[in-house]
């Protein structure tokens, strides 16, 4: 009976590794689009890269319009377990890969190298204590999911004011909220598996993987802001 249990398990456990592979699979894709779209546009394509920059506030509005279009698009695709999730989440990478280079035009490339290597750590191992936690982290997303929205009434009211003190305040406290959030996520993903019995919807692989590759990147950006008022100081 006892060695019965065990294979059960193993498969259950196998399974889970699975499906946390097919996650992870797609947010690979999404990063990696990401990040080859922002190399490219920082070397190859910088001279595109400036004029877009001196094109105007209005077509910074309208590319940011296009990526939250995108986001709501793939989010809504994923809930219906739609084919057409993945393409909108990969397209969604590309321009958010465009968007990202600008940011990183403002920086030396060994900060962006160093603020890159330590999200990616610090998104492996809040990702393992996500997966093999016993406590139930709903009530600490709940807490975050309230910073963030302070964070983001903060930067409204910062781009008034102009303070490095607060943007650095901000930045700081955004990467603890989103390295939390990054342990949830983890949890969640084991959590409705195991609610599910392993029967998953592949809209819930995209779903998943557009939230840990928005949890990632923003942990990146953060740390990026971080590392750079450091350099300069």
């Amino acid at each position: 009976m006892n060695n019965d249990s065990f294979i059960i398990n193993q498969v259950d456990n196998t399974a889970l590794n699975r499906f946390f592979g097919k996650i992870y699979a797609v947010v690979a894709m999404g990063i990696g689009l990401s990040a080859l779209v922002s190399f490219l546009a920082v070397t190859v394509f910088q001279q595109l890269l400036y004029a877009l920059l001196s094109a105007g506030s209005i077509v910074m509005m309208l590319v940011m319009l296009g990526q939250i279009a995108l986001v709501v698009a793939a989010s809504t695709m994923a809930a219906k377990n739609s084919p057409m999730a993945l393409p909108m989440f990969l397209a969604y990478s590309v321009t958010n890969g465009l968007t990202i280079s600008m940011v990183l035009m403002f920086y030396t490339t060994e900060t962006v190298a160093l603020a890159f290597l330590s999200a990616a750590l610090m998104f492996a191992i809040m990702a393992v204590i996500g997966m093999t936690t016993k406590k139930n982290l709903s009530g600490m997303a709940q807490a975050l999911r309230a910073a963030l929205w302070g964070i983001m009434i903060a930067s409204v009211i910062n781009i008034f004011l102009r303070s490095s003190g607060i943007s650095f305040a901000m930045s700081i406290v955004s990467v603890l909220v989103f390295s939390g959030l990054i342990a949830y996520d983890n949890q969640r993903i084991r959590d409705v598996f195991e609610q599910t019995g392993g029967n998953v919807q592949n809209g819930w692989v995209v779903s998943m993987a557009l939230q840990l590759y928005l949890d990632f990147v923003n942990l990146f950006l953060n740390l990026l802001r971080i590392f750079g008022m450091m350099n300069r100081d």
